[in-house]
């Protein structure tokens, strides 16, 4: 139930004027004219309020009855909010003109009225402005009221320069109770703490003011205003920051403007025939604001709350900063808004723990990711976008516009809500995210981290302290050395890198050609369903085992087996085609679960019948099971590029050792033989040695440049790196920059090198699957030079050499020109690439 609030009758207002006695003692102290209006009231009590109040249909006997309470001088200062218009009760039909009262009786009643209007409940010759209406008009705008016109001048200016600080309360009293609900979380209403601190010490005044109108026969007007004048601009301030507020999270009361003559016969006419309503009008401002432009975005539907807040706020410290009374007044709300911001702050960079239940912090956490996406992840959503900050930023500088990122208010151009980093947080927001960020992974591996830093948790700072960011400081230090430690030395990451570069680069991995030697048999056979990999891991811990010493043995149960669906260079055409780079942005995963499961069914049939034709030597890949915290360096993302490189050198190696093999079959004696009466079948012989030698000496100079001339020196420089490194994200990107690098220098992230390289790769592989061919047709042409009618099918043999030898140089032609024109554009490593085929180049 809403409270009472009495009003005086006004029935017998003209017996100020008639009785003389009463007149005298009304002028002679201001005091007596209220005992005098009291007694009248007593006259006309029933018709004042009984009978008024069952007239509006609003009836409380109870506090009808209880007199003392309807004379209690508080009450009458109470604020009713109920749905009866107050001015019902003071006789708002009975207001009679002020021109025959002495001007000193205009002061006394003008005055009674300031100190009801002044906390905002409507006088008698003070009235709220013709167009107010509670159901709606917006609350945040304040209350705007009017004087009577009969008022004296001199009194009605004084009057009107005091008239606005009854807006700006009501409208400061409105917003406080609006955004004090939970849904606009803890930093709007630590400000609504504030204001209202603040309105005590304004009601406190107000008191003050009544008091000495009782008592003091001195009071006048003037002396009320030289009191709260001071308040009126201190008020006012309050105003333009609430107003600012307000129409930042509702853009609609920008559009409205002050009502014309016109606006109000349109709603007379509205109001006659059926068409008024708070319900029409809002249906209507939303078809004003579209037909203005105004975009009801994801933006419009987030409140203003959190660093939004604070942003607001710091920016009208810095634009009043002029005004040492405003600059005073908006630190104040400054510090007292950003504690609850500073505290969850404070709380994420000392704990790891995230405790943001409105998100009004700059940081956000995806629940949905947790650790057990790490085992499939490709593209490190556990760290990249677990913890992120909420204006979608990153350290390489403003990305692109990402998934969950809000676009900016049109009316403010600030990113709303808590994705509104406020300005002096601005260049600290990356340490902040990556201070949490590095505890929580600690957290996560079930380490207790305790500094001193959580001690000095609990001291007072502020976002306007220069210690407050000294403590950002020193807890990103903190945090960032604790996990530099437990990754290097607790997790021995270095010596797994060493580790993953013995087994996925060929260094010194004699391992690799015992576990060919024992699985020739299996890696012959074409990739199907039947493929025993519990065979081939079996055989590859058995090489492991037999040949890894040292820190490397102490990793090897982490190598497994994996057969790839794709062909390498399949693969890395399709992923290239599309993304670009290997690994660039988010493509890479895609494209492995959507090219390795196909795009239709049409592709899937496709890719099936690609993959049976697949022997398991060219999809033979390796894979590397690391554990959490050591999995966020050594990801899946990772991995995959060591595969790439590692599938990459296996594949050179495989057709390397075809061929050697193809020139130990041509050390036998067919080929070795002289046969100066078959002059053309010596020219033909000697013609297979060359091209032999010549695919032999290509992937022999591939695999030198690939690995003495990028691979090592890469690796060099990555040593060098890790032993300087100060920062985690330092830590990944140079692991992952290194990788990348690797993968660019060997010619497999550009779509113009990886065709022709390709198709050298298999002419060489398919000329070497031709041996025995060869070898036959050799002693077929030493049989037929015996024979009477001598070599019949020499033709044929030249014919089908020729294919291989223009296949491989036209290819070759290619390639080495776009080594060339990489070199001297892109890629500059391969400068040395092009001077090692310079020698295999065919002479023109």
């Amino acid at each position: 139930m809403d409270p009472f609030t009495p009003r005086r009758p006004n029935g017998s207002r003209k017996k100020l004027a008639l009785s003389t006695k009463e007149y005298n003692k009304v002028t002679g102290t201001l005091a007596s004219a209220r005992r005098s209006r009291q007694y009248i009231e007593d006259d006309i009590h029933e018709d004042g309020i009984n009978g008024d109040s069952r007239s509006r249909g609003y009836d409380e006997p109870s506090f009808i009855a209880e007199t003392s309470f309807v004379r209690a001088p508080l009450n009458s200062r109470v604020v009713s909010n109920g749905s009866v218009p107050i001015a019902s009760f003071k006789g708002k039909g009975k207001q009679e003109s002020l021109d025959r009262i002495p001007l000193d009786i205009q002061e006394a009643l003008i005055l009674e009225d300031l100190l009801y209007v002044l906390m905002g409940i409507e006088g008698v010759y003070i009235r709220h402005h013709p167009d107010y209406s509670p159901e709606d008009d917006d609350p945040l705008q304040g209350i705007r009221f009017v004087v009577s016109p009969s008022l004296d001048h001199s009194l009605c200016d004084v009057v009107e320069r005091i008239l606005p600080m009854a807006t700006y309360y009501t409208a400061i009293s409105s917003f406080i109770e609006d955004r004090s609900v939970s849904d606009y979380g803890t930093v709007n209403h630590a400000l609504c703490a504030a204001l209202r601190d603040m309105l005590k010490d304004y009601q406190t005044l107000l008191s003050q003011l009544e008091h000495a109108f009782n008592t003091s026969p001195q009071f006048s007007l003037q002396k009320l205003w030289f009191y709260i004048h001071p308040t009126v601009h201190t008020l006012s301030l309050l105003y333009q920051l609430i107003s600012e507020l307000a129409m930042t999270d509702d853009p609609s009361l920008s559009l409205s403007s002050s009502p014309s003559s016109s606006d109000l016969e349109d709603n007379e006419r509205d109001e006659a025939l059926g068409l008024g309503g708070a319900h029409l009008k809002a249906a209507m401002s939303q078809m004003k604001k579209n037909a203005l432009g105004v975009s009801v975005d994801s933006s419009t539907n987030i409140k203003v709350i959190g660093g939004e807040v604070l942003a607001i706020i710091y920016e009208r410290v810095q634009n009043m900063s002029g005004d040492p009374a405003a600059n005073k007044l908006y630190g104040t709300l400054l510090r007292a808004a950003g504690k609850p911001y500073v505290t969850m702050l404070q709380t994420w960079i000392t704990t790891g723990k995230l405790l943001d239940p409105y998100g009004e912090l700059c940081v956000k956490e995806s629940k949905s990711i947790n650790r057990g996406t790490l085992e499939v992840d490709y593209v490190d959503e556990y760290w990249d976008k677990r913890y992120t900050l909420r204006d979608g930023s990153t350290l390489s500088g403003p990305s692109k516009r990402q998934a969950g990122v809000p676009s900016v208010r049109s009316n403010s151009g600030r990113l709303p809500g808590g994705a509104c980093i406020p300005p002096l947080l601005e260049r600290w927001k990356h340490k902040v995210l990556l201070a949490g960020k590095y505890l929580n992974v600690i957290r996560e591996c079930g380490i207790e981290t305790k500094s001193h830093l959580q001690e000095k948790e609990a001291g007072e700072l502020s976002m306007d302290d220069e210690r407050f960011y000294q403590f950002i400081e020193e807890a990103y230090t903190h945090a960032n050395r604790t996990l530099l430690q437990l990754l290097i030395k607790d997790q021995e990451l270095v010596p797994r890198l060493r580790s993953l570069r013995r087994t996925f680069f060929l260094s010194q991995s004699s391992f690799l050609t015992h576990f060919l030697d024992l699985a020739q048999t299996e890696l012959r056979k074409h990739t199907s369903k039947t493929t025993s990999l519990v065979k081939l891991q079996s055989l590859l811990e058995l090489a492991l085992n037999t040949d890894m010493q040292g820190e490397d043995a102490m990793f090897r149960e982490d190598v497994k087996v994996t057969l790839a669906s794709t062909n390498l260079y399949t693969w890395l055409m399709k992923v290239v085609t599309v993304s670009g780079v290997i690994g660039e942005g988010e493509a890479t995963p895609s494209e492995v679960g959507g090219l390795e499961d196909g795009r239709k069914s049409s592709n899937k049939d496709r890719e099936k019948e690609d993959s049976d034709k697949i022997t398991i030597i060219d999809a033979l890949a390796l894979d590397y099971n690391v554990k959490f915290p050591l999995s966020l360096v050594i990801s899946r993302k990772t991995i995959l590029r060591y595969q790439l490189l590692f599938r990459f050198l296996l594949h050179c190696k495989h057709v390397e050792q075809t061929l050697t093999n193809m020139w130990i079959e041509q050390k036998t004696a067919v080929w070795r033989q002289a046969v100066p009466h078959h002059p053309d079948f010596e020219k033909w012989r000697l013609r297979v040695h060359l091209l032999r030698s010549r695919m032999l000496a290509f992937v022999q100079q591939i695999m030198a440049f690939a690995t003495a001339e990028v691979l090592e020196p890469n690796w060099r420089k990555l040593e060098v790196k890790l032993s300087k490194v100060s920062t985690v994200d330092q830590l990944l990107r140079d692991h992952v920059d290194f990788l990348d690098t690797c993968l660019k220098e060997c010619m497999l992230t550009s779509s113009r090198l990886l065709r022709p390289f390709s198709k050298l790769m298999q002419t060489c592989s398919t000329f070497a699957l031709y041996t025995g061919n060869f070898t036959k047709s050799a002693n077929q042409a030493l049989t037929a030079a015996e024979a009477q009618y001598g070599d019949q099918s020499m033709a044929k043999r030249w014919d089908f050499l020729m294919k291989f030898e223009t296949n491989f140089n036209h290819w070759f032609g290619v390639h080495y020109n776009y080594v060339q024109y990489a070199a001297s554009s892109e890629n500059t490593s391969a400068l040395t690439l092009v001077n090692r085929l310079k020698t295999i180049k065919p002479q023109s």
